[in-house]
């Protein structure tokens, strides 16, 4: 779980990823055929194969926020990077990417339970805008302060959207043999959290003939919660719909057919809201074959989200399965 702890404290919010780029780069050095970073910074590692392209994606990026205007007392005013729910915000402890740490608050004068983004405002320990500016910047990042721990068989801490699915990826490349028949590129797409968009570019540069994001979603078997159909330590989902994308019918041929031939216990899911990498890479050029394997994730968007450990392993174990099996016969 080292590398795990590493990808999740790694401060890489939309468009920052540089970090957390690097992390993955030198992972998969030696178990691709090339990598490059293309201009947007997506991190593309190509196997390269003699059958049809297959293109697997996980998101590097995190929800973030960015400094938006510091007052006289070196408090900071701030906007939001992605889907931030305000209600996980308040008392935050947060980091920048240079490594200045702080914690959001709000106006005493607002009620905490219905409190905007606009009464609320990060302490950083300075006491003078002189002395922040010299820790931070306007339109510099932060996202949520880092932590990581092991509870039982779960696994918490920040940013497991997505770094469990980059773990996933990275583990199932370096399980796989180097002589698989798909064209393979694992990718690691960038500003996933606002808008899907270095899915678009790289799969614009890739046209593969199949695609396939690594994501997590949200779970319904905490109490009273909504009525969902993923649950914690059920095993990886294969997601049928969301907002951005309908999977496609080949894909999901291939990934029940991976799970039930390898016993890997699968959950199926069908979302009305949110999106996935799969959403902008279905669209690219004429169209492509894609769908979603959503890791089972409680309090997404929060300091402190929480998957399974045997969820992940079994996600790894998919993912092998698909890099192992030929695309050509489902496409």
């Amino acid at each position: 779980m080292q590398l795990l702890k590493e990808l999740v404290m790694s401060v890489s919010p939309s468009g920052r990823e540089n970090t957390i780029r690097e992390i993955i780069k030198t992972q998969l050095s030696s178990v691709c055929d090339e990598i490059f970073t293309d201009t947007l910074g997506n991190l593309v590692c190509h196997r390269k194969g003699n059958g049809k392209k297959l293109m697997l994606a996980a998101h590097m990026d995190e929800i973030g926020f960015m400094v938006n205007y510091i007052d006289d007392n070196g408090f900071i005013r701030f906007s939001t990077i992605g889907g931030v729910p305000k209600y996980n915000v308040i008392n935050s402890p947060v980091e920048f990417v240079n490594g200045t740490k702080g914690k959001i608050s709000y106006e005493n004068k607002e009620n905490p339970s219905t409190v905007n983004f606009e009464k609320m405002y990060m302490d950083i320990g300075a006491n003078s805008k002189e002395t922040a500016e010299e820790n931070v910047q306007i339109g510099d990042m932060a996202s949520y302060c880092g932590n990581f721990e092991i509870i039982g068989k779960r696994i918490m801490g920040k940013a497991l959207d997505d770094r469990a699915g980059c773990w996933a990826l990275i583990r199932a490349m370096q399980n796989t043999s180097s002589t698989n028949e798909n064209d393979i590129y694992a990718v690691f797409t960038v500003q996933e959290e606002v808008g899907l968009r270095g899915a678009k570019t790289s799969a614009a540069l890739i046209n593969p003939d199949m695609a396939i994001a690594i994501d997590v979603s949200n779970v319904g078997d905490t109490p009273e919660s909504l009525e969902l159909n993923l649950k914690l330590g059920k095993g990886p989902a294969v997601k049928m719909k969301d907002a951005s994308f309908l999977i496609h019918e080949s894909v999901k041929e291939l990934l029940l057919d991976c799970a039930k031939g390898a016993a890997i216990p699968y959950q199926l899911e069908a979302a009305s809201y949110g999106g996935t990498d799969a959403g902008a890479i279905h669209l690219s050029g004429g169209g492509i074959a894609s769908g979603t394997i959503s890791i089972p994730t409680r309090y997404i968007h929060s300091a402190n989200e929480i998957i399974d450990s045997e969820d992940l392993s079994n996600t790894v174990l998919l993912l092998e399965k698909i890099i192992d099996t030929p695309i050509k016969k489902y496409i």
